[in-house]
């Protein structure tokens, strides 16, 4: 199993061409990397032994987008993950420990998410099928942006308050060392090693008999 896993995706080429992204200070080179290998968003899967395919650029309410989204097949009902991915370099605060313009702009992005989805339930039901419930994500900056007690207390309270969480662009980084060292951990993610068209979300979830059930409940 180990084997055939790191015949799936390139080590050295996705180390290489994710720390060029990183030093472009890059979004655009680093969604392209992440489109093309599902095993880098590992840490923030939740479900990791039996994660779900990740779709890439979903788009609703005519000028909104999220990077990234799949599915939690819970017990209690399906939790969707949606995902905005911003610069790896965004500064996330001021020299007062406050959060700093970018941010604050993908904060709102994912805001606008919420209460569209709030307001539209037709358009939720479209697009996921059932929803118990969003679990948003933004991942951007640098993980030294975190050292100040002052930005961790904001954190927390911000990701308890909000329902949104805040993660530094490092966060796929760390896969790599898994790829390398302990491969056999991503075989769920073997199975889905690309991110899906989002043209393929509908049929994704009409033909998952998990969804069915809940479609009518949720």
């Amino acid at each position: 199993m180990e084997e055939d896993v790191t015949k799936i995706w390139n080590l050295s080429k996705v180390k290489s061409d994710l720390e060029k992204a990183y030093t472009n200070n890059s979004e655009e080179e680093l969604l392209s990397i992440l489109k093309d290998n599902s095993f880098l968003f590992y840490e923030l899967h939740s479900r990791k032994f039996t994660m779900q395919p990740v779709f890439r650029e979903i788009s609703f309410g005519g000028e909104l987008r999220c990077d990234f989204a799949w599915l939690n097949d819970n017990s209690d009902g399906p939790e969707w993950i949606l995902l905005e991915v911003e610069k790896p370099k965004m500064k996330l605060f001021t020299k007062k420990d406050e959060p700093g313009a970018d941010l604050n702009h993908a904060i709102e992005q994912v805001r606008s998410w919420r209460r569209y989805f709030n307001n539209n339930i037709g358009e939720k039901r479209r697009i996921f099928g059932a929803v118990k419930r969003f679990k948003f994500i933004i991942v951007g900056g640098s993980k030294e942006d975190w050292y100040s007690e002052n930005a961790t207390k904001w954190r927390m309270d911000f990701n308890n308050e909000e329902n949104i969480e805040i993660h530094s662009s490092d966060i796929f980084v760390r896969p790599l060392q898994i790829l390398e060292k302990d491969p056999g951990a991503l075989f769920a993610f073997a199975e889905h090693p690309v991110c899906l068209n989002h043209q393929k979300l509908k049929d994704y979830w009409s033909h998952y008999e998990y969804m069915t059930k809940f479609i009518n409940l949720v």
